[in-house]
C-alpha cells in the first residue's frame, strides 16, 4: 500500500495467511489486550476487575474462487495484517476465525472476524 498524505479512511488492504482478499466494506480492529469492569455494591461503588481480551481483526470480504468458507472456519494460527490509507499496520500472529460464517450470495461478500492474543498496531 502506498501511504496517503492527508487520507484518514477510505482504502484498506487485507491479507490473512498470505492470501490478499478484496475488501469491501466493516473494516476494523482492536488491539487492546485487557477490559475494565467496574464493580459496584449497594453502598456505591468498590473498584474494578480487569479480565484479558483477545485482539481482532475483522472485515468484509468478496467471495472469491481462491478459498472457500470451510477454509477460513479452519483457520488456527494464522498471521493476518491490516493495511490502512493512514499509513497505520495492523497485525496479528496466531489467528483464529471465529463466529458462524455465512455468504451473502446477492453480493458474493462474506463477512471474517479473526482474533488472537498477538495484534499490535504501528
Amino acid at each position: 500500500m502506498a501511504y496517503q498524505p492527508g487520507a484518514l479512511a477510505g482504502t484498506s488492504y487485507l491479507t490473512v495467511g498470505g492470501l490478499a482478499l478484496p475488501v469491501v466494506s466493516g473494516v476494523g480492529y482492536g488491539v487492546s489486550r485487557s477490559q475494565k469492569e467496574t464493580l459496584t455494591g449497594q453502598d456505591g461503588v468498590h473498584g474494578f476487575s480487569v479480565k484479558p481480551i483477545p485482539g481482532f481483526i475483522k472485515a468484509v470480504v468478496r467471495d472469491i474462487a481462491e478459498i472457500s468458507v470451510a477454509e477460513f472456519e479452519a483457520m488456527e494460527d494464522v498471521p493476518v495484517s491490516l493495511e490502512l490509507a493512514n499509513g497505520k499496520r495492523i497485525s496479528g500472529n496466531g489467528m483464529w476465525c471465529v463466529g458462524a460464517i455465512e455468504v451473502n450470495s446477492d453480493e458474493a461478500t462474506i463477512e471474517l472476524r479473526f482474533e488472537g492474543p498477538d495484534v499490535e498496531e504501528t
